[in-house]
């Protein structure tokens, strides 16, 4: 195996690595909204909503759900969703390099030498 190809496993494993320090990474929208309630005489039916309430949008099954955010957990749901994006962008790196070591025959032969250790 040559240099640039270690050179390519090597960098594949360090991004790898890098996925592991994402544990708040979340996949899905922020939403703040502004509600009414049920209550006749509340202030809200006359433009003073209550709010914002906070909520993470999630596909499951096939359907946009609405999980909602308690207060406490804002900042750490906005790090969650800013992990996905740096997610993202690592598994794209990660992708381009696999690419590469595909067109060079050597995608398959990457991973016995991932296993061994050998880089």
């Amino acid at each position: 195996m040559n240099a640039k190809t270690r050179n390519l496993i090597a960098r594949r494993r360090r991004l790898l690595q890098k996925l592991t320090g994402l544990s708040l990474v979340t996949h899905g929208t922020f939403l703040e909204r502004f509600s009414t309630c049920t209550r006749k005489n509340c202030a809200c039916h006359q433009g003073k909503k209550h709010g914002p309430r906070v909520y993470v949008v999630v596909y499951r099954d096939g359907r946009q759900r609405q999980v909602y955010v308690p207060q406490d957990q804002v900042a750490a749901v906005r790090i969650g969703l800013k992990q996905h994006e740096q997610a993202q962008g690592l598994l794209q790196q990660v992708t381009d390099i696999n690419l590469k070591l595909m067109r060079e025959g050597l995608l398959e032969e990457s991973l016995a030498t991932e296993e061994e250790g050998e880089t």
